[in-house]
């Protein structure tokens, strides 16, 4: 996969020389490039923005620096149009977009090319995203969180960490993505522990001791019944009761939720706060 990453501030992109994801690019798993925007100014001062028409507070970044950019990014330097660029998308980090979640990562996850467009100030030329889209492009507007940055460059390195990972051969041990949160299973993931058995006076659960595989994998899908009915009950709603086994429905009872019908009710004066 080709990541490129186009910014005015690329050093702050430099946690991608570590972890997990710094690995991968030095192996050649992911072709991760990062791109001043400054660079495709035309003026001394290489400005990046201008005043926003129709008045208003701060700056907007102009369009057609941004179109330069993202022409030659989309086309590797070369004289192709961005709708020519296979299994490209642009991603543009704003508040203002739709919840990135780990349905957006895994799908993402099999792109040929992502460009993530960092904005700044009050944000990018609205012009840009509607530019590129009447193009062909696929074009994702997309926001980590309610709340606002400064600026995407936080925003893109927390999407290009849950995206890369995903990648084949990024993760070590493939099975450590199966029962993590917001997986295929639709749970929080189960409290964990390791050594020592034993620290401020807490033991680890003795089910874990046990060496019975089936009496943990159960424990362990009870866990994150519970976790995820206390924690986020929306998504205990959004479960598909058909996949449920019968202990998962009688666990659930005990939680305050109705498995009927194939879909997960919960109970009558339980809606905000299910028990457990």
């Amino acid at each position: 996969m080709r990541i490129d990453v186009v910014t005015i501030f690329p050093d702050y992109l430099a946690a991608l020389d570590l972890s997990l994801v710094g690995k991968a690019r030095r192996r050649g798993l992911l072709d991760l490039r990062v791109h001043d925007l400054r660079e495709w100014t035309t003026d001394r001062h290489r400005t990046v923005d201008d005043t926003p028409f129709g008045g208003g507070a701060g700056m907007v970044m102009r369009p057609d620096v941004w179109g330069r950019a993202l022409d030659e990014v989309l086309g590797d330097g070369a004289d192709a149009e961005p709708d020519e660029a296979p299994g490209a998308t642009l991603i543009l980090p704003t508040p203002s977009g739709e919840v990135f979640t780990q349905r957006h990562a895994e799908e993402l996850a099999s792109a040929e090319q992502l460009v993530f467009a960092c904005g700044r100030y009050e944000g990018i030329d609205a012009r840009v995203a509607e530019h590129y889209r009447s193009t062909g492009l696929d074009v994702r507007e997309l926001s980590i969180g309610d709340y606002v940055l400064n600026g995407g460059e936080v925003a893109a390195l927390v999407m290009i960490e849950a995206i890369g990972r995903l990648v084949p051969g990024m993760v070590g041990n493939p099975e450590s993505l199966v029962e993590e949160s917001h997986g295929a299973a639709g749970l929080l993931e189960y409290p964990v522990y390791t050594k020592p058995p034993r620290w401020q006076d807490l033991e680890i659960p003795e089910v874990l001791l046990s060496g019975h595989h089936a009496r943990i994998e159960r424990w362990r899908r009870d866990q994150a019944l519970r976790r995820t009915a206390a924690r986020r009950p929306e998504m205990i709603a959004a479960l598909d009761g058909e996949a449920l086994d019968k202990h998962d429905a009688a666990l659930l009872a005990e939680l305050g939720w109705t498995v009927s019908g194939g879909r997960t009710v919960a109970a009558p004066g339980d809606e905000d706060q299910p028990a457990g």
